[in-house]
């Protein structure tokens, strides 16, 4: 099958190339789209590569959705998402390529191929560093790297909002291909090494606690969003919005007893309900 990688980048470092290559092979194009204001196009010496630079950081959605388009004007059906940090160890790709064409060929099976939304490797994380997964199962939602969408089903759910900028595109996303009946399976035998951030982790009182480490401006976004997106969906998913509702308050445990910049994360995260009262979108003025 033809298969097309977007990879985001926003000030990549020296080792972007190495995460590329670790699934360049697998794929017949890599959309590099660059949020940065410098050219990098220097660090990426590959034939396969098509270099599109942004000139400034218009968000991880729209860098999505600009590759995504390409892809699809340029006759593909199937697009790995891929973050700058990610890089995959084995030739993960190629099994899920595989995973899809058995599906193809079996439109009789439990994973009916039309109704495929994405499939997604085993996030492997420094706060997940010993857990397993037995069999293929169903997450609600998943980061975005390491997936392959189909790209039928990113136009007709009408594909990232690029007015949520950066945070919670990714879980947004998902809710919408489940909202509109398309599946998500995630491959135990896939595994992805994703760069969650600067994880620190302490113990507090006898409990574990950990700190992402996130930026105050990452801190104003993810809550901001997490109440958008809460809202969109909370009557059909309300188990999940109620969760992830729930997220904020332990995060604002982790930051008092792992982070440094204890005040401003937590003064940007206010500032984002507030602008969530306030109905305010796009890039944070």
């Amino acid at each position: 099958m033809k298969l097309a990688a977007v990879v985001v980048l926003y000030n990549p470092n020296d080792k972007i190339f190495e995460n590329i290559k670790s699934y360049i092979d697998y794929v017949d194009t890599v959309y590099a789209v660059d949020n940065s204001s410098a050219d990098h196009s220097h660090k990426l010496t590959d034939e396969k590569i098509v270099y599109l630079p942004n000139h400034e950081n218009l968000g991880i959605a729209f860098a999505l959705n600009r590759g995504a388009k390409q892809a699809i004007a340029d006759g593909f059906e199937w697009l790995l998402t891929m973050d700058q940090d990610s890089s995959f160890s084995d030739d993960g790709v190629q099994r899920m390529k595989d995973f899809l064409t058995c599906c193809k060929q079996d439109e009789n099976g439990k994973y009916s191929y039309e109704k495929i939304g994405l499939i997604t490797p085993f996030h492997r994380m420094i706060t997940n560093p010993h857990e397993k997964l037995e069999q293929i199962d169903s997450p609600a939602v998943v980061m975005t790297s390491g997936n392959i969408i189909n790209l039928k089903a990113y136009a007709q759910i009408g594909g990232f909002k690029d007015w949520m900028f950066i945070d919670a595109v990714d879980f947004d996303y998902c809710l919408n291909l489940r909202d509109h009946g398309f599946d998500i399976w995630r491959l135990p035998e896939v595994e992805l090494k994703h760069n969650l951030g600067d994880v620190v982790f302490k113990t507090f009182m006898g409990k574990t606690y950990f700190g992402s480490n996130h930026s105050p401006m990452r801190r104003y976004y993810i809550v901001r969003n997490r109440h958008y997106f809460c809202d969109m969906y909370e009557k059909k998913f309300p188990d999940y919005c109620y969760a992830e509702r729930r997220c904020t308050k332990a995060e604002v445990k982790g930051i008092l007893i792992c982070e440094k910049q204890k005040l401003k994360k937590l003064f940007a995260m206010f500032k984002g309900y507030i602008d969530y009262k306030r109905g305010v979108k796009g890039e944070k003025s």
